[in-house]
């Protein structure tokens, strides 16, 4: 089995091209390529705004370019990648497109794009079925994410588009195409409030289950933390994927890990070393099953 990680977190420290230097140093045979600096969500208005980023530039496909080149001259390929949210934000759409065309231009053969959390399964479908035709075109499968929502006044999640097993399966249902697929968060799925476990989820989602955001957290808050540092348990987690033959990457979404450790963009590469050692020891035990 192989792992891969998000690059955002360790971009943040080093800049894009650096982050995936360093991932291949680290270990992983893959990276995880974040595109959340493509836009500028304002909540309040529910509308975005281009950035200065490359991404959000006329000279977007030949950056991309560079940072697949990258890799490979490193050693590693995209495997996946995250398209910009939220997806309600007016004028979000042309850039859900754009993240498909650069996921198809870096190499990657999955597109992760969260859905509406306040939308039915139903309601959702229609997002994807607008994008399901350029998806086609550029042989990129869409993959829709288990969601939360926060309870503010009881300090728990609150349940949102495909955080419950059966509403994760009536997504995949209510598209029902071999390019629309599933990437289980397995923090999310672990959080306090929302029915569910991942467990759960990954016996309910079977075969669409392709593509894993693997972080830890106190089955409480959002931690996006380091696998094997805080509470979930893992070994629950990597006897379900065996049993459903899982085939994808390991890929990891600790987001918060580097910053809550104090490394700096001197000291990022152990701490993505650690971060590949975390995702090494899930993959050892899968094959160990």
């Amino acid at each position: 089995m192989k792992i891969s990680t998000e690059i955002d977190s360790i971009s943040r420290l080093v800049g894009e091209e650096k982050a995936i230097e360093l991932v291949a140093k680290a270990g992983f045979d893959a990276f995880d390529f974040s595109m959340f600096s493509m836009v500028q969500p304002n909540y309040a208005t529910r509308t975005v705004s281009p950035t200065t980023h490359p991404l959000s530039s006329a000279e977007y496909a030949s950056y991309v370019k560079k940072l697949k080149q990258i890799g490979l001259d490193n050693g590693i390929v995209c495997n996946q990648s995250h398209a910009p949210f939220p997806s309600y934000c007016e004028g979000m759409i042309d850039y859900l497109k754009r993240a498909i065309e650069c996921t198809a231009i870096a190499g990657g053969e999955i597109c992760i794009i969260h859905p509406d959390n306040y939308k039915s399964a139903e309601e959702n479908a229609e997002m994807y079925f607008e994008l399901l035709p350029l998806a086609k075109e550029y042989n990129v499968k869409i993959a829709t994410e288990n969601m939360w929502n926060w309870d503010r006044e009881a300090g728990q999640a609150l349940p949102a588009a495909c955080s419950h097993h059966d509403d994760f399966v009536a997504h995949i249902k209510a598209v029902n195409d071999p390019y629309f697929v599933a990437c289980l968060d397995i923090g999310h799925a672990e959080m306090k409030g929302l029915d569910t476990d991942t467990e759960k989820m990954i016996h309910k989602l079977g075969d669409s289950l392709q593509a894993l955001h693997i972080h830890d957290n106190d089955m409480w808050h959002d931690s996006h933390q380091i696998p094997f540092s805080m509470q979930i348990d893992f070994d629950k987690m990597v006897k379900a994927l065996k049993d459903i033959g899982y085939k994808g990457y390991f890929t990891l979404e600790a987001v918060s890990y580097l910053k809550s450790e104090g490394y700096t963009a001197e000291t990022a590469l152990e701490g993505v070393k650690r971060m590949a050692e975390s995702a090494r020891k899930l993959t050892d035990m899968f094959e160990a099953f």
